[in-house]
């Protein structure tokens, strides 16, 4: 038998008691019998190897009340574990010539790893030991959130933290999208140990985790170390929290006074999640005015007029309600033109279409700050588990670049109709 039938003969062995098996593009996904989903890319042309251990909670699964224990979590996980203090575990990872961390995010919440491939198997230990044996001892939880709770105090005192955290909440009310990852200081204060293993017990169970692993590995090899690992986990129920609606839309303005040198501007919209067929052509509207030195905002209102220090627009992608949100930071005596500048911008994409020629920049560049951002195993392994998490798979990646290829002037002016004629603005300006 040749050697490349013996590696497919091996790998169906492998797979005899997983539930799920595919792949294509490249990439092998597979579910295990406890539920958790794996996903393998192999990449040879460098000896690393990269990791996304993502679980289905962030913001989006928490409440007021907890707001901000997505991330405290994700910080103690690589703080200690049954076996080794953080110390030991960030030495572990540096003798593998790689590294280890661990955040929250609105829709997710990742252990991210990197390793030289000769340490692949080792550097998987360490990310389920991290990942299923944490110690969250009570003393090094006290000094993680009062950490936390500094970050959030030092937002206070930037003035475009302020201006991002007062929009989400107009924008969002009760939504959890409403708060940064971090979370609010009143709520990540009164987290203790107690709570962060009843939401630890609540999220990290198998149906709601996904393994993503790219680089210089077999993927044989590596479905054999996540069954042993992880496959007989026991399932567990899957949470799924009942998220609120956000509010509806309405004209608003907000000023608020922060220390600082520039004023910042923010105006934003609602805008919908990854999954509705208006987002290929809102991510093109998003670049036509705010994506890099060739859209408007930069060339008109930083260029010509002179309104701007920086200036962009974000939409980003989201599992539920997203935000556009444009963005412009000024000299304070400027904010009484840029204001009505960017209104002008805002009004001039709805009422008017954009030429081909912007539109095809446009598109251009979107499909390519993706792929540039695509180019480690590391934010390879994120796109998989992400997309997965999302619950559209790593293939919605070649649906989405085929859609975006796709926008017309016209549709770009027809979400500009639909999500932008009813605007919240947030002004922060220093003392």
């Amino acid at each position: 038998m040749r050697r490349g039938a013996l590696a497919v003969a091996a790998l169906l062995t492998l797979l005899a008691p997983v539930t799920a098996f595919a792949q294509s593009g490249g990439v092998t996904r597979m579910k295990l019998p406890s539920g958790l989903t794996v996903l393998v890319r192999e990449n040879p042309a460098a000896p690393v190897v990269a990791y996304s251990l993502m679980v289905k909670m962030g913001t989006r699964t928490e409440t007021p009340d907890t707001a901000g224990i997505s991330n405290l979590l994700q910080l103690m996980l690589v703080r200690g574990t049954q076996k080794m203090d953080g110390e030991q575990i960030a030495e572990a990872a540096d003798r593998m010539g790689g590294s280890i961390d661990a955040y929250g995010d609105a829709d997710y919440s990742e252990i991210t790893a990197t390793a030289l491939s000769r340490n692949w198997q080792e550097m998987l230990d360490l990310v389920a030991d991290v990942a299923l044996r944490p110690s969250l001892p009570d003393g090094t939880v006290q000094a993680v959130r009062d950490f936390i709770v500094r970050q959030i105090r030092n937002r206070g005192d930037k003035p475009f933290d302020v201006a991002s955290d007062k929009m989400r909440a107009a924008l969002f009310g009760m939504n959890p999208y409403a708060w940064d990852p971090l979370g609010r200081r009143e709520s990540v204060e009164k987290l203790g140990r107690e709570a962060l293993l009843a939401y630890y017990r609540r999220y990290y169970v198998p149906g709601q985790m996904v393994l993503a692993v790219s680089g210089d590995v077999k993927t044989a090899e590596v479905v054999a170390q996540a069954q042993r690992i992880f496959g007989a986990l026991p399932a567990g129920p899957a949470a799924s929290p009942a998220v609120p609606a956000a509010p509806p839309m309405s004209g608003t303005r907000e000023d608020f006074i922060v220390p600082g040198a520039q004023a910042q501007i923010l105006m934003a919209a609602l805008a919908p999640a990854l999954t509705h067929p208006d987002h290929p052509p809102l991510k093109v509207l998003t670049a036509v005015l705010g994506g890099g030195m060739a859209s408007r905002f930069f060339s008109e209102l930083r260029d010509q007029q002179a309104l701007a220090y920086t200036t962009l627009a974000q939409y980003p992608s989201r599992i539920d309600t997203s935000a556009f949100v444009a963005i412009l930071g000024t000299a304070p005596e400027n904010v009484a033109k840029a204001g009505p500048a960017l209104v002008q911008q805002l009004e001039r994409i709805r009422t008017q279409q954009a030429s081909a020629e912007e539109v095809a920049v446009a598109r251009a560049y979107v499909i390519g700050s993706q792929a540039m951002d695509r180019r480690t195993n590391a934010r390879q392994a994120w796109y998989l588990a992400f997309y997965e998490i999302a619950g559209v798979g790593y293939e919605f990646l070649d649906r989405y670049t085929a859609d975006v290829k796709k926008v017309s002037a016209a549709d770009i002016q027809r979400v500009a109709q639909k999500y932008l004629g009813v605007l919240r603005t947030i002004i922060v300006q220093p003392k």
